[in-house]
């Protein structure tokens, strides 16, 4: 799964994408990109953004598959780049569906899956 890049998605709006040809978040419409993350920088905005939060999934992502433009870039000057997607992400370019859920102490690890 290493080539793979991965979004934080609230349950409710991926289940909502099932069905359409493609899943578009808040952050697209607000930001102009889906915000992305490599395995490596995975629990950086999960525990940054989401800590605690029990209605997540982590959708994988076949870069390959995407139509979008994609782009790595240090948007808050962080000193490392994220895969952002500008534009909404085809439903068959996500191969994998994680449960994504904290521990008791609301902070994130890395499914088994991808350690």
């Amino acid at each position: 799964m290493s080539s793979l890049i991965f979004h934080i998605a609230e349950r409710a709006s991926w289940l909502g994408a099932q069905g359409e040809e493609s899943y578009r978040c808040a952050s697209l419409a607000t930001e102009g990109f889906i915000h992305c993350s490599t395995a490596e920088q995975l629990l950086i905005p999960a525990n940054e953004r989401f800590r605690g939060r029990r209605d997540l999934v982590l959708l994988c992502i076949e870069p390959a598959r995407l139509a979008a433009e994609l782009r790595y870039e240090d948007c808050y000057q962080s000193g490392m780049e994220f895969p952002h997607v500008y534009g909404a992400v085809q439903v068959s370019a996500v191969v994998d569906v994680l449960e994504f859920q904290p521990g008791e102490d609301g902070r994130f690890e890395l499914p088994p899956e991808l350690g």
